[in-house]
């Protein structure tokens, strides 16, 4: 079925395309068009199904009253979750939101950052992947409003929202050291993402206090070979010589994982060794399973970068804005 388009509207009642595109557009409330026949009109265009074409409306006005969303992996339940924060804030401010994923793949941040160009978005929030910078650099220079979510690049003058990862991170392998713990592991991905990096460096610097930190107990995974590298790394831990008693997780994703191999081997947590997890497993909501994790203010997280946006977008604020939300460590206590 074809579009009804305004001037099938004005063609059923007689009258103008432009007395139609004024009351449709909300436009009539200084007299140029009567009481009467601008509810005639209205009526009209409900009963033929009118609905506005919003693309040939953002190449009229210049704005589309969308953003653009990249996220890195809509299968985690940190994004996802983000990403609905993120709408519903979003609508909040007459926004709709527009969500793409790149699966951890750059040459698909950038495939996706064109789509949303063609979409006329008024403006991005990216979650970046490792490589992504160039795509980044190329927003700035054509001065899109831009907030990065999450991830960040040093030395790139861009608004970020994130969390302090280093601390975060300081503090649960604190927490697994005043629980005993000597010999704790860190699972992270292989990665120069700067909050990775962050949460390896907050790793170190806990254990270097007490003399304890042993590069060894690193153990780095592939997003891409993630199943196979975490079953490889947990199994080899364990069965070592020199035995670990705890785990520090650095996503809830390698956390998933690792528990569960843990499971198979038939290793209980806390029980037989201590865990810790950087970021919420919805399977913590099962009765009887409580493993500590670091909570990031997801909400909060999704909020202020579409504040941030809405600013840069109405010139509210031009300069870039750097802010580290606090991330807890939820004990279960």
């Amino acid at each position: 079925m074809a579009r009804v388009s305004i001037k099938d509207v004005a063609n059923r009642l007689g009258v103008s395309t432009a007395t139609v595109s004024l009351v449709l557009n909300g436009k009539d409330k200084d007299g140029r068009v009567s009481e009467n026949m601008a509810e005639k009109i209205r009526k009209e265009a409900k009963a033929m199904n009118y609905k506005p074409n919003n693309f040939a409306r953002a190449l009229r006005s210049g704005r589309s009253e969308t953003i653009g969303l990249i996220i890195a992996d809509i299968s985690n339940p940190f994004f996802s979750h983000l990403a609905f924060h993120i709408q519903e804030h979003a609508e909040r401010f007459g926004y709709s939101v527009i969500i793409t994923n790149t699966n951890e793949d750059t040459a698909k941040m950038g495939k996706m950052i064109s789509v949303l160009k063609s979409r006329q978005v008024d403006g991005f929030i990216i979650v970046p992947t490792e490589n992504g910078k160039k795509y980044i650099d190329e927003l700035l220079q054509d001065q899109f409003p831009l907030v990065l979510l999450d991830r960040y690049f040093s030395g790139i003058n861009v608004s970020y929202v994130g969390v302090n990862n280093f601390q975060a991170s300081m503090q649960a392998t604190d927490y697994l050291l005043k629980c005993g713990c000597k010999r704790i592991a860190l699972v992270i991905y292989k990665t120069n993402l700067r909050h990775m990096q962050e949460r390896r460096d907050g790793y170190v610097a806990a254990l270097a206090k007490y003399d304890l930190y042993d590069s060894r107990l690193i153990k780095e995974i592939d997003y891409r070979t993630i199943v196979n590298d975490m079953n490889r790394v947990v199994f080899d831990l364990m069965a070592g010589k020199e035995k670990i008693d705890g785990f520090f997780f650095s996503t809830n994703t390698i956390s998933t994982l690792g528990l569960k191999k843990l499971a198979e081997l038939n290793i209980k947590t806390p029980d037989d060794i201590k865990a810790v997890c950087f970021d919420k497993n919805d399977a913590f909501d099962f009765p009887g399973i409580a493993i500590p994790f670091v909570q990031q203010p997801i909400h909060e997280m999704g909020k202020r970068a579409v504040e941030l946006l809405i600013e840069q977008m109405t010139r509210q604020q031009v300069l870039p804005v750097h802010e580290e939300l606090t991330a807890i460590l939820n004990k279960f206590s």
